[in-house]
């Protein structure tokens, strides 16, 4: 078994019009042995700017300091040197800086594959990207997937994503993809979480699903 998959987890974050949403699974396991139903896996790394985090759990911990202690000091440099609107990272700055740190470590790797969603602060474009675990970046059109469940996310995305969803039918489109594929693997799922992230707010919605 790789290590990416000692714990489980399932993610997906997919484009909207104007909109952008990214889901997780709450799943805590240890192979087939599950501990909770609570463990975070995704995080809010800016106003309209999330990060979700599949793979080993004590490097999803480890990676989310450092990336929000990086973070935190881009943005009091930009404080300091430009004007104070300016203070928030923007995603594509925010994967760069997740690519750079996980490429660092390449001969010793974090063993997480990172999600990255959100909206430009200035266009309201959405943005989605992921990486493997020496940060190799991907930035479509349409969606990416992380997690055991990748195989299965890849197929239904591939089903049921459209062009400029709303809000509400990208709602609707993720939340069917993530739980009919992690149904279909055995170390995830057991409840979920959607992040809908648009330009005036951020709905966080918790699905139930099946826990067998």
């Amino acid at each position: 078994m790789s290590i990416l998959s000692y714990n489980g987890s399932a993610m997906v974050a997919m484009k909207g019009k104007n909109c952008v949403a990214i889901a997780t699974d709450k799943r805590f396991g240890i192979q087939a042995q599950t501990i909770s139903m609570d463990f975070p896996k995704v995080f809010q790394m800016g106003p309209h700017l999330f990060i979700g985090l599949p793979g080993l759990a004590t490097d999803t911990q480890t990676v989310m300091e450092k990336l929000r202690f990086r973070k935190n000091l881009i943005e009091y440099a930009v404080r300091k040197t430009f004007r104070p609107e300016n203070r928030h990272i923007t995603p594509t700055v925010f994967a760069s800086l997740v690519s750079n740190m996980l490429y660092e470590k390449r001969f010793g790797p974090f063993f997480v594959e990172p999600v990255i969603a959100g909206l430009d602060s200035k266009s309201g474009d959405p943005f989605v990207c992921n990486m493997d675990l020496i940060g190799c970046p991907n930035a479509p059109e349409d969606f990416v997937v992380g997690g055991t469940a990748s195989a299965q996310l890849y197929g239904m995305c591939e089903s049921l994503w459209e062009p400029d969803l709303s809000p509400d039918d990208l709602f609707e489109t993720i939340s069917q993809a993530l739980i009919n594929a992690f149904d279909r693997d055995a170390i995830s799922g057991w409840g979920a979480t959607v992040y809908i992230i648009e330009k005036d707010k951020i709905t966080t919605k918790a699905l139930k699903t099946r826990m067998d």
